[in-house]
């Protein structure tokens, strides 16, 4: 072998040589880029598990709300836990609210004893004050009114209709939901028992 074969040698290793160190060098830089950049758009450990927003649907825990009530009390969702509760947001112009709120007075009388509440939210923000309470007297109704003024309970339970009610067990868990209306009372009463002899046992 003569010295150009060996010098020719030389350099193709040298030049291997120098282009996998700058290939493991490009691999690196890829790997601390990824890691990097997985570290800064992670998650927000705030925001996941059971911290995050419950979703408003049937399986989901109830979104927690406090809200005021007509007499002059405030009234926290998640403070009802052992009890079932109807939570129903309705408004005062409403034709179905109005026709199924005797049903839902009537079903209140006779389980309130046994633990069931119902929780009648007014969407407030698109409707009076003023109105809500002449309709809630009007009607007789004993149960709580609650008012949504700003909108934000009705926005977390994603209302899509008037009326619509969530049922919940007392576990805080949404077990029914019913868009629209009017509920009669054999079906009001139905869901309600389930969920007291559920909870009872």
């Amino acid at each position: 072998m003569n010295s150009a074969d060996d010098n020719r040698r030389e350099a193709t290793w040298v030049h291997i040589f120098a282009n996998s160190t700058r290939w493991n060098a490009l691999i690196i830089s890829i790997v601390v880029l990824s890691a990097v950049w997985m570290y800064v758009s992670r998650v927000p450990t705030s925001s996941a598990g059971p911290a995050a927003p419950p979703n408003p649907q049937i399986g989901f825990v109830a979104p927690d709300f406090t809200l005021d009530t007509n007499d002059g009390k405030t009234i926290t969702l998640s403070e009802l836990r052992g009890k079932v509760v109807l939570i129903n947001l309705w408004a005062s112009w409403c034709p179905p609210c109005r026709a199924e709120m005797p049903a839902l007075d009537r079903v209140y009388r006779k389980y309130r004893e046994a633990g069931f509440v119902v929780l009648a939210v007014n969407t407030t923000y698109q409707d009076s004050e003023a109105d809500a309470r002449a309709f809630a007297q009007n009607l007789g109704l004993t149960f709580p009114i609650l008012f949504d003024r700003d909108g934000a309970t009705s926005r977390r339970y994603r209302l899509q209709a008037l009326p619509t009610s969530f049922f919940v067990g007392r576990d805080g868990m949404i077990r029914d939901v019913v868009l629209g209306g009017p509920m009669n009372e054999a079906l009001i009463a139905s869901r309600v028992e389930g969920l007291l002899v559920e909870g009872s046992r």
